[in-house]
């Protein structure tokens, strides 16, 4: 559809708000957040080669998520190589990618994989070339891992359902009377596409006026999630609350809620684009949770650097996330 082309200039020339480059660690973490080195020592040090492998860059997010890494880059003194696949469907295309970089002797790849289960063995193929494995965003299968026989793989990401859950109530909350609900899901692979359901599930579920009628995936994307909302309020026209999994589909649910005058569906989204925030404004979107795309392609470099240097890291080092609605917009 054309207006998916549109929407993506616009989000291209707005990128993210609200997520800070970084001039070192805003985290939590389950250990301790990670200590990237001064920019002095590193750049006294050998030039370290580290690959960032992400899904996709027809979504901004993970175009902030590259300025973050480069941020730390430069801090930092190392050479980052980015790969990017053509679509965050493209898998096989990312595993393609992770073969060049074990191609190109990397010393660690730092990966957001597009499907939580069939990265895992690429990625065991470059841990036994001897490079260091950073996983961002969204978390790698523990079970496929252990399968694999890869151990434990250093996690930067938000507590995605804890996030998808802040939406959730904030669209729950004001409920007194019978309300239909619906959702619209990632790629069912991916663990934090299944995080942000369970979490906006859970949330919705808790009101005893709520009835989840539907939860349906569209992939991460804008048309599939205006096709798909368009069946699904044909088959439930009295859903008033919709919780999208990032923003992208929620702008596709937006337009097709705006085109069928739709208008009084009330929709939260996730990744806080600039986007988003234009149509919070505008009154079109309730909400959104911003998960700090950049902090976490920043932290997932200094992650990387540390491995390689030999020392000890976090098992998961967890960005701190925010909803943002009308009321906390300046």
């Amino acid at each position: 559809m054309q207006f998916s082309r549109l929407i993506f200039s616009a989000l291209c020339g707005w990128g993210l708000v609200a997520c800070g480059q970084s001039s070192g660690p805003s985290v939590s973490s389950l250990a301790e957040a990670a200590k990237p080195a001064s920019a002095a020592s590193a750049s006294a040090a050998p030039t370290h080669q580290i690959g960032l492998v992400m899904k996709t860059l027809t979504n901004p997010f993970f175009i902030e998520m590259e300025k973050g890494a480069r941020k730390a880059e430069k801090d930092l003194g190392v050479t980052l190589i980015v790969k990017t696949a053509a679509q965050e469907t493209s898998i096989e295309q990312q595993i393609q990618l992770v073969n060049d970089l074990i191609a190109a002797r990397v010393e660690a790849i730092i990966i957001a994989p597009g499907d939580s289960q069939s990265l895992v063995p690429i990625l065991k193929k470059a841990a036994d070339a001897g490079i260091r494995i950073v996983n961002i965003d969204n978390r790698l299968d523990p079970e496929a891992l252990k399968r694999a026989g890869l151990g434990s793989v250093p996690f930067v990401s938000v507590d995605n359902e804890a996030g998808a859950y802040k939406a959730g109530k904030f669209l729950a909350n004001p409920v007194t009377k019978p309300t239909q609900a619906a959702i619209l899901e990632g790629i069912r692979s991916a663990d934090n596409a299944r995080q942000r359901m369970e979490g906006a599930k859970r949330a919705l579920t808790e009101n005893k006026h709520i009835q989840l009628v539907a939860s349906e995936t569209a992939n991460w994307k804008i048309d599939e999630a205006y096709a798909v909302s368009k069946a699904l309020f044909k088959k439930h026209p009295d859903v008033q609350l919709l919780f999208a999994a990032n923003d992208m589909m929620a702008m596709g649910a937006i337009k097709y809620l705006q085109e069928s005058g739709k208008t009084a569906v009330r929709v939260v989204g996730y990744d806080a684009l600039a986007e988003a925030i234009t149509e919070i404004r505008s009154g079109h979107m309730a909400a959104t949770v911003d998960q700090q795309a950049a902090e976490q392609g920043y932290q997932g470099v200094a992650l990387a650097l540390r491995l390689i240097q030999g020392k000890e890291v976090p098992a998961a080092t967890l960005v701190d996330t925010r909803l943002v609605t009308a009321s906390s917009l300046p």
